[in-house]
């Protein structure tokens, strides 16, 4: 891997550009999908699968059967792993449902906040190379305790038409029955609209490939809110002399080995640091399953020589990455610090797949610099926040006056008098 030093700050937006495609590339596809769902429904979603799956499909439903398969055919191993990865995630989960107070804003003025669950919700699955039963988890145990009624779940099938059956015996262990073999923009699409088998729904989430990505945020045109716009996984580390260059290296390639448009970046104040770096990747490299995949993803990577922490910090921030792991000797520095990140790591022992599968934070996260806006889903990206408000007379006669002033001001004669009868029939009651 090049090592880049001392980038000047001017070229950093040059230097860390992702690398993937235009929206304009691939949006005309995505809308022609859209359209044709929206009126053909089925028929459209059958076509499509054909088309970019390989399969022809006689039922878009998972069956029972194919539930029950899925149990037999999975390791005990397997299965008693995603049950301690659902029990630490969703303890975490839990931990965030934290119900707002009772405020008196003035006397006799109550405001608060209660929490609602989003009735319908769609969660999209990643298969493929990768069939990503551990999204299923991050998805479906906060949708659960947030109290969602329904939940449909999507992902693409095999060129049998089956999904993988990790990811099938992880929705049922979670309690979810709906799902489909649907991948891609036309699963985003059914949800999107609603066919005669895909539930429409008011929420989806769930990463993808930029086709995904740029489905979702088309269906937000069409009055279906996303979790965030998420792309192809990065990851960012953080290092210095007192990181391991193997572990270094082994997080940098297991981002690197899910997509070619992958991309991973390491910041250091040492070049040794840097070099070690390098040579660890390279010979770890050799011993993966999806060596060309990752090779690919690699050559869109950086390996980044600065002066300093301050330095290293301001670019950081500018990244915004979706992962970033920190070993220094100055965690606190980069911890307090830190503006931009989907999610952090820190130290030698915490690598990046701890939180893509059994720690308990979610992985599902903002990427593409959408840090720097978006949140990573958690339990309210299951919830909406519902305002409420109570007045007693006294309540009413302290704000009243300065209602009407402001609503006049505003030219709202109106607004201005559902205060004044409000005000008048207390004074005529004395």
């Amino acid at each position: 891997m090049e090592i880049i030093k001392y980038p000047a700050k001017e070229t950093w937006n040059v230097l860390l550009q992702r690398a993937t495609q235009s929206v304009a590339d691939i949006e005309d596809i995505v809308a022609e999908v859209f359209e044709n769902v929206k009126v053909k429904k089925d028929k459209a979603v059958c076509s499509y699968t054909h088309r970019f799956d390989k399969v022809q499909l006689d039922d878009m439903f998972v069956s029972q059967d194919e539930f029950e398969e899925s149990i037999s055919v999975l390791s005990q191993e397997l299965k008693e792993a995603i049950r301690l990865a659902k029990r630490n995630i969703e303890k975490f989960h839990r931990a965030q449902d934290i119900q707002g107070e009772r405020i008196t804003t003035s006397k006799g003025v109550f405001c608060w906040q209660e929490k609602r669950a989003i009735t319908n919700v769609g969660l999209y699955i990643p298969g493929g190379s990768a069939p990503l039963f551990s999204t299923v988890l991050m998805l479906v145990c906060p949708a659960k305790i947030a109290g969602c009624k329904n939940i449909v779940l999507c992902s693409p099938p095999n060129k049998e038409g089956k999904i993988h059956p990790a990811i099938l015996y992880t929705a049922q262990l979670c309690g979810v029955s709906n799902v489909l073999k649907v991948g891609g923009i036309q699963a985003i699409a059914g949800m999107t609209f609603g066919t005669e088998s895909i539930p429409k729904v008011s929420k989806i989430f769930g990463p993808g490939n930029q086709y995904v990505t740029v489905a979702k945020q088309l269906a937000t045109k069409y009055g279906v809110a996303i979790d965030m716009p998420a792309g192809p996984s990065e990851l960012l580390v953080v290092a210095d002399e007192s990181a391991n260059p193997a572990f270094v290296a082994s997080d940098l390639l297991s981002q690197a080995e899910h997509g070619v448009d992958s991309q991973v970046i390491c910041v250091s104040t040492s070049v040794e640091v840097l070099e070690k770096i390098s040579v660890e990747v390279y010979a770890q490299l050799e011993k993966l399953p999806r060596k060309e995949i990752a090779k690919k993803s690699i050559e869109n990577s950086k390996l980044i020589l600065v002066s300093n922490d301050l330095i290293a910090l301001e670019l950081i921030n500018a990244y915004g990455p979706e992962h970033f792991i920190i070993c220094t000797e100055n965690n606190n520095f980069y911890c307090q610090g830190i503006e931009n990140a989907g999610s952090v790591f820190l130290g030698n022992y915490t690598p990046e797949s701890a939180g893509d599968y059994a720690s308990g934070t979610n992985h599902t996260l903002p990427t593409n610099g959408h840090t720097k806006a978006y949140s990573g889903v958690n339990l309210n990206s299951f919830q909406k926040t519902i305002s409420f408000q109570k007045i007693s007379e006294k309540g009413i006669q302290g704000i009243g006056p300065a209602i009407e002033i402001m609503a006049e001001a505003e030219g709202l004669f109106a607004h201005k008098n559902a205060v004044t009868l409000r005000l008048n029939s207390l004074k005529n009651k004395k």
